[in-house]
């Protein structure tokens, strides 16, 4: 009985699309980013370091555009519908839909070659 649901199980991952997830944010929000991608299941994360490029000025500043220099990339490999969630938790949890928050998109990988 269990093989059977082992093998049912095993047949569904692999009916799912397997996404490259990219996270770009400022580093403050590091920690509580790579808890929420565990919480979620995720099983490979990388973390990167990055410096932003946008220079703020009198103007920015004075529109509430003020971008944090430092920034985390994380990068992910999931299937559709962890993507789906994580995404989706990006919004509600971080913000993610607002400006000067972060940055994320996913590409679908039609293969992986190990």
């Amino acid at each position: 009985m269990k093989n059977e649901e082992q093998e049912r199980q095993s047949i569904q991952h692999h009916n799912h699309k397997i996404y490259f997830l990219v996270i770009i944010a400022g580093r403050k929000q590091k920690n509580e980013l790579l808890t929420m991608l565990t919480e979620a299941g995720t099983p490979i994360i990388n973390t990167l370091y990055g410096r932003g490029t946008v220079k703020t000025g009198y103007l920015m500043n004075l529109l509430g555009i003020v971008s944090e220099e430092n920034k985390v990339v994380i990068t992910s490999i999931m299937t559709d519908v962890k993507t789906d969630t994580v995404m989706n938790m990006l919004v509600e949890k971080f913000g993610f839909n607002e400006p000067n928050t972060g940055i994320a998109f996913a590409v679908p990988v039609n293969g992986l070659l190990y």
